[in-house]
């Protein structure tokens, strides 16, 4: 009960903190980061600015994770930065500000979802279980000083989220690593039992593979599940494109890749979406392949792609369970630059 209660207070907040969501959208998005980071900052006291802001240049920005961090014997948080459970209520919309900034409409309902899960984490597994499951244990970060000039950057993060940004002043010089997971992937019980969080990152997957003929299907399909992504890594190791290039699908078929591609990138804010898929086209369309492992004939069957272009690469697993022992009912998925993430070059 007590966890439902933690949920409900975290969608209020969220519903109200969700009222200027259009209003932000008339101003660029970098700006819109800009005034929301300078607002949650300002919100802060002595102590917390401590623990929310980092140098720049630290190496803190490039510790980006999607587990829980916590210490074993205490039961402790040791993720760096400022969770939500220890803000108060203006704290928490001033942060909330800056998610909505970093996020599009979609993004930004599917990072509240992914937050709330936790609360039926809690419910499934119990207080004995191994790992803290807490809506509030999601943690802000702001990297340097933020301004219409200069260099700074600033993260949310938390269990399956993890979202990274890196500034030159307004100009969003990095959206990625950009993560996002759900345990469930579909809610299975109680008065949301149907709900899904990521359907479309599924969906277009699993209705492209089914969609390729039996030669196709050959070179899409891999023997062995693709890794997670690489967490703590500055740039994503990937080696060689692998599975099915753009070039020889069918024009319905490259329809299909390329709503999944949008999928991802409309995750973001519309301008920074443009500026992700000017990157795409730049490489060249055709030059994107599809890779495959596992069943695409639905929920409860396990799998894994990768698409992989010249400047990008989408990285997805389902293949645990959820805490309810359910059957591939746990996504993990991220959108990354080949070079680029964090704003690096090469």
């Amino acid at each position: 009960m007590k966890s439902l209660k933690m949920a409900s207070a975290l969608l209020a907040l969220l519903a109200v903190a969700g009222i200027a969501f259009v209003a932000q959208q008339t101003e660029t998005s970098g700006a819109g980061m800009v005034a929301a980071a300078d607002g949650f900052v300002g919100s802060l006291t002595a102590d917390q600015k401590k623990q929310a802001i980092f140098a720049y240049d630290s190496d803190e920005r490039f510790n980006w994770n999607f587990i829980p961090l916590q210490d074993k014997e205490t039961r402790k948080y040791t993720r760096k930065g400022l969770p939500l459970e220890e803000m108060t209520a203006d704290q928490k919309k001033a942060a909330l500000a800056l998610v909505k900034a970093g996020t599009s409409e979609s993004g930004y309902l599917s990072v509240t979802t992914i937050m709330s899960l936790e609360a039926i984490l809690l419910d499934q597994e119990g207080k004995k279980s191994a790992m803290v499951r807490n809506p509030g244990w999601y943690f802000f970060t702001v990297f340097g000083t933020p301004s219409k000039t200069g260099k700074w950057g600033w993260r949310v993060e938390g269990h399956h989220l993890s979202l990274n940004f890196t500034m030159e002043g307004t100009q969003v010089v990095a959206s990625t690593p950009c993560f996002f997971g759900a345990n469930p992937a579909m809610v299975m019980s109680g008065a949301d039992k149907g709900k899904r969080i990521l359907p479309q990152s599924e969906d277009h997957a699993r209705d492209l593979f089914k969609s390729l003929d039996a030669d196709q299907k050959k070179l899409a399909l891999q023997e062995k599940a693709f890794d997670e992504p690489g967490q703590k890594t500055k740039t994503p190791k990937l080696g060689n494109a692998v599975g099915l290039a753009s070039s020889k699908m069918t024009k319905e078929q490259n329809a299909i890749l390329y709503t999944l591609v949008k999928s991802y990138t409309e995750r973001l804010p519309k301008d920074i979406a443009a500026l992700e898929w000017k990157a795409v086209n730049e490489g060249g369309f055709d030059k994107i392949h599809f890779a495959f492992t596992g069943s695409a004939e639905g929920p409860g069957k396990g799998f894994t792609y990768r698409v992989q272009g010249p400047s990008f690469v989408i990285e997805f697993l389902n293949i645990q369970a959820d805490s309810g022992k359910n059957p591939a009912n746990h996504i993990h998925s991220c959108w990354r630059r080949i070079t680029g993430d964090f704003g690096l070059k090469g």
